[in-house]
Order: C-alpha cells, then structure tokens, then sequence
C-alpha cells in the first residue's frame, strides 16, 4: 500500500496576537497559522483527515503510520523553516517578505506585449529601467512563448533575444533570472550578466541544465508543468491536483539536491496557468500555503493569466490588472516570497500596503489606548 501524509496550514491570521500565541510562523515570513490538516493518502485516496491547532499537532502526528512519520516531521519542521536570503550578483534578496520579480519578455508573440521589447531595445531598456525603479528585486528574462500552442524556439533565435536585454539589465545593476528550459542559454546569459535559472520544465528538458546550475551554484526556480517533451501543456490529468502538483515538485526538489544544487538555492513554483483548467487552477491558489511543506521558497507566477479573462467576461490580457493584483494578495497572504507580474509599480504598492497592514497587526488593536 503507497502511503502519502500532507501538512496544511489552516486559519492563516495577521499575528500571532489574534490567537493569543498559539500561532505558527510560517517560512520565517509575516504570516501566521492557527490549525492545521494533517491528510493521509492511501494509494491516491484520502483516507484520514486531523485537524488540529499548534499544541495539538505532535499527537496528531503520533497516530500515523511509521511509513510516513519521519515525512510528516519533516514537513512540520520545513513550514517553520526560516529561508535564508539569495544573492542574485551584489543583491540581497531577503525571503522574510515578499519579493516582486518584474518580467521582461523578448519574444515576438508574447501574449502580453506583443513583441514590442525585442524589435525596440531602447523600449526594453526603459521597460526595465521603469520596473526597477517601482521596486522590482528581479528582472525576469524570457526569449521563448509558453504560452498554449506556441512553437518551440530555435536555441540560436532564444540567445539573440535575451543575450542584449541581459546585458543592458546588468548595466543598470540589476538582479536578473533567466527564464529558458535550454542549458546553451542559460549558459551564455550567465556568461553576460544573469544571476539566476528560472527553468518552466524544472530541469526537465534539458539534462544538461542541472549540471549547469550546480556547477556554477546559482539559484533556481522549479515550475511544475505537466508535459515532459516541447508542449509543456501537455498530459494535464490529475487525480488530485494539489497533491499531484506538490508530489510533483518534492520529486524535482529531490532530483535536483541528487543532481549537486544546494536546498538554500531551489525555489519552488506550482505552474499556475501550465496544463491546469480553471477550477484546477483556483485549487492551487487556495492551497498555496500547503506547498510551504516542501521547504523552499515559493514563488507565484499568476499575472494576467487566462484565468483572471475566464473569470472577468474574458477581459483581454492589459485588461487584467485588477485579477493580477486580487491574486497576488492572496500569494501574500499564503506566505508566497515572490511574486512574478507584469504590473511592478501596482504590485509593488499593493505589496506594500499588504506589509504596513502586517506590521500593525503586531500590535494587538486590544491594548491600544483609548
């Protein structure tokens, strides 16, 4: 019998105030949880459900199986794990609150921007120059569509397309990821300036690639995405997607740890919008805090997806900022540490409203002054 056990924070609250103590830090960040669901799964079915508050949870746990006990420990100890910060060039990237990583997409049939970032440098360079001053941490480079149904990118087209946008962000001092499945660009956009991998197979695609991002120590993203060949989209059948999503990602975590890369470098990111219908999709931002289980940071890649268009009269994509925004709030809320969007300057004060709302909450309203 294949047994699973899964640990999700419930009640998620401001501080740990409102519960008189009896919260729980997650991730070292500025959110708290009150209960929790301790989920057994018997060969793919839910099969017990505890649900418990801080001081209860180690009997819960007592009462597993042995076959899942040092799993279930291990899960506990990785939602109160404090990340360490990443250093991305001569940036300190803290993990303690969220983070906005700003995309820049070079690509002639990127669905948000319509290519105008690669036919115009000088575009592309005041695009990144504006995120930065917002209060972007990142610059997200991406020379390849993946959105559904595009055609897969010539490596040599992919370097022509990110190589200058790289060089031009390192100009400006900036933190850069690189956004490629494909070890041969990744290795060249290294090469001129980019500090991180941000790969959409999770080293998938290219073998080569996990080779690449141990040897040179760099950070990584892991996206989950159903499909293994050129159409990530592809093979999205689920039997449960939460937990299928999370297996997922614990299966990339572990192959990359195998493959040389350091635990404090992998980041961890559920693929919202990659081979996920709707209803799919609302289920994993409801459940984003359980994935704080694997022990990494997350990061939620969510702005103006199809999704925001399917629940807005099918708003086209620089019609959604509004969904873009609600959806960012509730990765904030679930402990998400960075957040991947079009709309920097928005987010980035969304993100700091978010923040002054945290801090004040540390001070329990019941003994203000009157």
């Amino acid at each position: 019998m294949s047994e699973q056990v899964y640990i999700s924070p419930l009640t998620m609250i401001s501080g740990p105030q409102a519960a008189e103590g009896k919260a729980v830090r997650i991730a070292g960040g500025m959110v708290y949880a009150r209960e929790f669901a301790v989920i057994l799964r018997q060969d793919g079915k839910v099969t017990q459900r505890w649900l418990c508050d801080s001081d209860e949870i180690s009997e819960v746990l007592g009462k597993l199986p042995a076959s899942v006990a040092d799993e279930a420990q291990a899960q506990l100890t990785n939602l109160m794990l404090k990340h360490p910060p990443l250093e991305l060039g001569s940036r300190t990237i803290r993990l303690d609150q969220p983070q906005i990583m700003g995309i820049l997409n070079v690509t002639p049939d990127s669905f948000s921007d319509g290519g105008k970032f690669l036919d115009d440098l000088d575009a592309g360079r005041e695009h990144a120059s504006a995120m930065l001053e917002a209060g972007a941490a990142i610059i997200d480079i991406g020379g390849e569509s993946t959105r559904p149904g595009a055609a897969a990118t010539w490596e040599g087209d992919e370097k022509e397309r990110v190589l200058p946008a790289v060089e031009y962000c390192s100009a400006m001092g900036a933190a850069i990821s690189i956004d490629s499945r494909r070890a041969g660009v990744i290795e060249a956009a290294l090469a001129v300036g980019a500090h991180a991998i941000n790969d959409v197979s999770a080293l998938r695609y290219d073998p080569r690639t996990a080779q690449l991002a141990a040897s040179t120590g760099c950070p990584v993203i892991l996206m989950h995405a159903p499909g293994s060949g050129e159409d990530l989209h592809a093979d999205g059948n689920y039997t449960s997607v939460v937990f299928d999503v999370f297996d997922g990602l614990k299966q990339r975590r572990d192959a990359a740890v195998a493959a040389g890369i350091s635990r404090a470098k992998i980041v961890l990111d559920p693929g919202i919008g990659f081979g996920k219908s709707l209803s799919e999709n609302l289920a994993l931002i409801n459940a984003l805090p359980l994935f704080h289980a694997l022990g990494q940071p997350l990061l939620l890649g969510a702005s103006r997806k199809r999704m925001i268009g399917a629940l807005s009269h099918e708003a086209g994509a620089h019609e959604r900022l509004g969904g873009s925004l609600a959806l960012a709030v509730a990765g904030m809320n679930a402990g998400v540490q960075m957040l991947r969007v079009h709309d920097v300057a928005a987010t980035v004060q969304a993100r700091n409203v978010w923040r002054g709302l945290r801090d004040a909450a540390l001070t329990d309203f019941a003994d203000l002054p009157a």
